[in-house]
């Protein structure tokens, strides 16, 4: 049976007992990590989300108290009331290890089956079990201490922002579907049957509005919601740090937005960030990195190889360049040893992922040297390749060519971050910050056959290039810049368009014609009417920036109840069915494929 808190009432946690409190008498609640049968003498460590506190019961405790001590069992829950005394042998592992309650009353709060995992600090068990049983593996204490700090960052989130002047205001959760961007969830209408809502992507056109309303500085920590393929720092519902200001030009927001993660870095983390955070543009980002998300933490830079390989007799290189590619590649310092034939084959077919037809490259070994493309160049032309990646004994040389220049970049920006992990140079407690700046407003889409929003459609762009927004929108910069942390984008915002004529003009540039441009946001297009302050806004990733804070491999290592990769929850077994009533009164039928 179970028993009633009657009488008892909590005094203190487990993991805030100490010395201090040795000759008091404390009340403790929490789970039974586990249990010693001594014989004379039984411990139980007591958990809750501070820590454990070991209970003692030996020859001077109640018999009857004694022997339900016998029968606690793992994760049964209790009560214990008793008096702090040292430990005999103290526990230096713990942060209560000095100390332990000598128990005078113990009650059964309620039991538990034995648990299919055991609750430990960095489980090694299946991740599809954790998540099945994600109420259990939320008690471990590395998973309570990563939701605890979130919370943390969330609170100094909150502060900062106020102290800057800014509302936190809400924003709908249901709103109209607009087209670019990832694909919307959408949520049928029962009182207006074949209508549909939508789960916001962002609060961006509500923030806007709310510079327009005249609030000045919106922040608000938002659930959003995209309907698109997951991945480790993806997830169909995730939250945003979002904020808005009127009056202001780039670096106003880039400035409020330093100062945030000076502030939490140093509360959460004790970490100093430097400021300013330095400035890169996105040409310099993809040029020395094939990535608009650099990782500074270590070097590797791409090297570009197109004039001197561009009349070379391999045609892999030479018909790369002639055709308006590149060829491009990094140097491995040092890591021949490690980076075999073998480990180069894994990589070439790694890299085909990103579209790469292949991956050249040169192993530089004090016993000799292997090529794959070396035979094809002249004698020069190996010398100038080696010279420009500053070749040496026991370097490896990985070179990626293509007539797309983007599948160049982002084949060896990923490469160069996947070979930088198995040779284990990547520090693993530096945090190396960087704006990207001067992002090309548009960028095309092969598929649709037309330019899009590289950001969104509001986002403005530069003085200097709206003259060439309709006839040749490839180069246009925008007033947009992402904030990255070791190659993670924690933040990305822009200046927005408060020009009616300029927004029209913008909807024309990305192939929408007046009717359907007033159709998705007519509403928007006549606010500007009545007065736009200039502004301009940033998101940052809430669930990203805790991971890499915490250093967590995922974010769902960091959020309470995830989905997993097909964007279901193990637990709760969601999404599943509905009723057929349920279907019938939003008129709704399910189409068998």
């Amino acid at each position: 049976m179970v028993e009633k808190m009657t009488g008892l009432k909590r005094t203190h946690y487990c993991g805030e007992i100490t010395v201090e409190d040795v000759g008091k008498e404390v009340v403790v609640m929490g789970w039974a990590q586990r249990q010693r049968d001594l014989g004379q003498l039984i411990f139980i460590d007591l958990r809750d989300r501070t820590g454990i506190v070991q209970l003692a019961f030996d020859d001077g405790t109640d018999r009857e108290i004694f022997d339900k001590a016998f029968e606690v069992r793992s994760e049964w829950v209790l009560a214990a009331k008793g008096v702090v005394r040292l430990r005999s042998s103290i526990n230096y592992e713990l942060k209560t290890g000095k100390v332990e309650v000598f128990v005078t009353e113990l009650k059964v709060l309620a039991r538990a089956q034995t648990p299919p995992f055991e609750i430990l600090e960095n489980s090694n068990v299946k991740e599809e079990n954790r998540l099945a049983f994600r109420y259990l593996d939320l008690r471990r204490p590395d998973m309570q201490r990563a939701i605890m700090a979130r919370h943390r960052i969330v609170k100094v989130a909150r502060d900062y922002f106020d102290s800057q002047g800014f509302l936190e205001i809400e924003t709908p959760m249901l709103i109209g579907s607009t087209p670019e961007g990832a694909r919307d969830y959408i949520v049928p209408s029962r009182v207006h049957k074949g209508k549909f809502y939508a789960l916001p992507q962002s609060p961006q056109l509500y923030k806007q509005l709310l510079m327009l309303s005249g609030f000045d500085r919106y922040m608000q920590v938002a659930r959003c919601f995209r309907d698109e393929d997951l991945r480790a720092d993806r997830q169909p519902e995730f939250t945003q740090i979002d904020l808005e200001m009127s009056f202001v030009d780039r670096e106003d927001v880039m400035g409020i937005c330093e100062g945030f993660v000076k502030k939490v870095f140093d509360e959460v983390l004790g970490v100093d960030v430097a400021l300013p955070i330095s400035r890169m543009s996105y040409s310099e980002a993809m040029e020395r990195f094939g990535s608009d998300k650099p990782d500074l933490r270590f070097g590797m830079e791409l090297v570009n190889l197109s004039g001197i390989l561009e009349n070379c007799e391999f045609r892999v290189f030479s018909s790369a360049v002639k055709n308006g590619g590149s060829v491009r590649g990094f140097n491995a310092k040092g890591a021949a040893e490690k980076l075999t034939r073998k480990e180069i084959d894994k990589l070439t077919a790694w890299v085909k992922d990103y579209g790469a037809m292949g991956l050249a490259f040169t192993r530089l070994t004090p016993d000799g040297e292997t090529s794959s493309y070396e035979k094809f160049l002249s004698a020069e032309e190996i010398e100038r390749v080696r010279k420009a990646f500053h070749a040496e004994t026991g370097d490896v040389l990985l070179i990626v060519a293509s007539e797309d220049n983007q599948v160049v970049f982002d084949s060896l920006g990923a490469l160069r971050c996947e070979v930088a992990e198995r040779l284990g140079i990547v520090p693993k407690d530096e945090y190396k910050f960087v704006w990207i700046v001067d992002f090309p407003l548009f960028e095309f889409d092969k598929e649709e056959n037309r330019f899009v929003a590289k950001h969104h459609p509001f986002t403005s762009p530069r003085d200097e290039d709206v003259e060439f927004l309709l006839t040749q929108p490839e180069k246009v910069k925008a007033k947009a810049y992402d904030l990255v942390l070791n190659g993670n984008e924690v933040g990305g915002g822009s200046i927005r368009i408060n020009d009616p004529q300029l927004q029209s003009l913008m909807f024309e540039a990305l192939g929408f014609t007046p009717e359907e441009a007033k159709r998705q946001f007519g509403f928007l297009l006549e606010a500007f009417k009545y007065g736009a302050p200039p502004h301009g806004g940033m998101a940052f990733g809430l669930d990203r920036l805790v991971m890499l804070m915490l250093g967590k491999d995922s974010i769902r290592d960091v959020i309470a109840f995830p989905k997993v990769q097909n964007a279901s929850e193990l637990m709760t077994r969601c999404p599943g069915p509905v009723s057929q009533k349920q279907l019938d009164e939003l008129g709704i039928r399910i189409v068998e494929e």
